[in-house]
């Protein structure tokens, strides 16, 4: 009986480890968001296995008062759903710098911060067109220089829920 049960699990894992992974080499293109404002980032992804990638994202801001850039990298783990469908998860970390120039400042006001981020999303890598949609949620917690915190528009804590659109090769 637990020959028998053990191989039934053998079988289940076999049938889910056999779903063919469709993680290209690469992918570059853009992650469209919200988080404090890096509206866009320019996205690129090196898969190093089977089942993980690498993911760098380029972001940056630029307001009437507010200039920022940020560099961020996250390990993903990555599962088959179902045909193009993936579901990832990851964990990073990231750099940035940001200036202020707006009202009631008469000198330039600037700094650096550090972040760590978690990724959690879901994508869909088209078959004919090597186009990758994805949609995924990252939440990033900041440390280092700040200005009162943005005058209370940039938190230390940003969840960021964006768009992505990649080019795969």
């Amino acid at each position: 009986m637990k020959k028998i049960i053990l191989s039934a699990f053998m079988l289940i894992g076999l049938a889910f480890s056999a779903q063919a992974q469709d993680i290209s080499k690469n992918a570059l293109g853009l992650r469209l968001g919200d988080n404090d404002g890096f509206g866009g980032e320019l996205s690129y992804q090196r898969g190093l296995s089977k089942n993980n990638r690498l993911e760098l994202d380029l972001g940056w801001r630029n307001s009437r008062n507010y200039d920022a850039m940020k560099l961020v990298g996250i390990y993903q783990w990555v599962w088959n759903i179902d045909g193009g469908f993936n579901w990832y998860a990851g964990i990073g970390a990231g750099i940035g710098s940001w200036s202020y120039n707006g009202p009631g400042n008469p000198v330039d006001d600037g700094g650096t911060f550090l972040l760590a981020a978690g990724d959690i999303g879901i994508e869909y890598n088209f078959k004919e067109v090597p186009i990758q949609l994805s949609l995924d949620l990252r939440p990033e917690l900041y440390f280092g220089d700040d200005r009162s915190d943005f005058d209370n528009n940039y938190n230390r804590f940003g969840p960021d829920i964006a768009l992505g659109i990649r080019y795969r090769f």
